[in-house]
């Protein structure tokens, strides 16, 4: 017999779960119900390790996080998974002692969130429709979308509740306001540093 999903009517009813009861995988919660997510490509992974080890020569280490979940603001009962978060040092002192690791409406936002997109039609509405609405009412100040299938970076950045899109491709140097002094072009990240 199959056991239906349980659907959630707040963010503080999803987040009072407990860890056991989550499903193991790759999921967000969307319009308050549990969805599962593909598993990432190879060189989804790739590109997200290599950005981690990168950004880490430019912040504290403990600042960048993966598998760490925000719940955004969205008129549905929404969180996600972003690839790659990057804390401020007042939103990792808000985490530390969580029971899990979530950002949730009363943390400061991160300073950057990274989303490498998978290709199809609905991550692409996900990933260029949908996120960028959810992380720019969350006040997230830079949101940066790699995107392997159009070889393209865009980065993301915040003015007046809505982002401000600066596309980078090839051996374009990445312009971010989160980190004015990193030396990394589009094609350094799409090939994931090889």
């Amino acid at each position: 017999m199959t056991q239906a999903k349980p659907r959630f009517r707040t963010l503080e009813e999803y987040a009072a779960l407990d860890l056991s009861e989550l499903p193991e995988g790759n999921y967000e919660l969307v319009d308050g119900e549990i969805i599962e997510l593909p598993t990432e490509s190879d060189l989804n992974l790739l590109i997200a390790t290599f950005l981690t080890v990168t950004l880490s020569q430019q912040t504290p280490y403990y600042l960048i996080r993966r598998g760490t979940e925000i719940f955004v603001s969205s008129r549905f009962v929404t969180s996600r998974y972003p690839d790659l978060v990057v804390l401020s040092e007042e939103g990792f002192a808000a985490l530390d002692g969580a029971r899990r690791s979530a950002v949730t409406r009363e943390m400061p936002a991160p300073k950057l969130v990274i989303e490498v997109v998978s290709p199809g039609d609905q991550n692409h509405n996900r990933d260029y429709v949908e996120k960028p609405q959810e992380y720019a009412a969350r006040g997230i100040p830079e949101f940066w979308q790699v995107d392997p299938v159009r070889s393209m970076v865009t980065v993301l950045s915040l003015s007046d509740r809505a982002y401000q899109a600066r596309e980078f491709c090839g051996s374009d140097a990445i312009v971010s306001l989160t980190f004015p002094n990193l030396q990394l072009t589009a094609e350094q990240i799409l090939r994931a540093g090889r």
